[in-house]
């Protein structure tokens, strides 16, 4: 593996692609009412081979996405040596709680107290604490989990209580729109309801994909998860 990354540095085919969205973001972010909000770019590597991530890493990305568990956890054995940080992001099954909880350093999809409940019992207490996202569901799609902003305060208060947790904010995948103020209004409204908390801990965002990457990062996202436009296509 290590001559394998030696050979990436003169043939990347994502250096390019990883400026260009940086870029974008960075152009967002200046026009945006938070224009001195850090955004990070979260690459979704799921569906996708080691070798892309090798090649994202060399790029520089240090954050990639994972939403299958058991694929996750083969690539995080394959790709041990490097220092990577990796970010649950897909639905969240009780019986997988164990090992998310004691592999990953986020948790983008924490939509109930029963899952923060187990992912704090079973993380394992000599890690740090695990930075979690409440997810919501903003559109109201039934294909979707999270809740909504109404059960937003009170689950917010139950979790703050896990002591192996570190409640950080808001993860959202509204519907797809397609025309700019569409695509604002629903992470707007979510971005203004977290400020009406005054929760200090509630400063973290992860909104936003490939085909909605300006309307989230003008809304305030911190973090930005970015697949299709990095990786290109995937092959389910």
């Amino acid at each position: 593996m290590k001559d394998l990354f030696i050979i990436f540095t003169f043939m990347n085919p994502y250096s390019d692609r990883i400026t260009q969205i940086q870029q974008t973001i960075a152009q967002a972010n200046l026009c945006s009412p938070h224009p001195e909000t850090a955004v990070r770019l979260l690459a979704v590597s799921k569906t996708k081979p080691s070798r892309d991530i090798c090649f994202a890493y060399q790029a520089g990305l240090r954050h990639f996405g994972e939403s299958y568990l058991q694929e996750a956890l083969s690539k995080q054995k394959k790709l041990a040596h490097f220092a990577i940080t990796w970010h649950f992001i897909g639905p969240i099954q009780s019986n997988k709680t164990r090992a998310i909880a004691n592999n990953f350093s986020w948790v983008h999809s924490v939509d109930r107290v029963k899952i923060a409940k187990r992912l704090n019992e079973q993380r394992t207490p000599t890690l740090p604490p695990l930075n979690i996202f409440l997810q919501v569901n903003i559109s109201g799609e039934a294909s979707k989990s999270g809740v909504t902003l109404e059960q937003l305060p009170p689950l917010v208060s139950e979790i703050k209580q896990f002591k192996n947790l570190l409640l950080r904010g808001i993860m959202a995948v509204p519907e797809k729109q397609a025309d700019f103020e569409t695509q604002c209004r629903p992470y707007r409204d979510i971005y203004q309801t977290v400020q009406r908390l005054e929760d200090p801990t509630l400063n973290h965002f992860s909104f936003g994909m490939s085909g909605d990457i300006k309307a989230a990062v003008h809304e305030g996202a911190t973090i930005v998860r970015v697949g299709t436009a990095l990786f290109g296509q995937r092959n389910y």
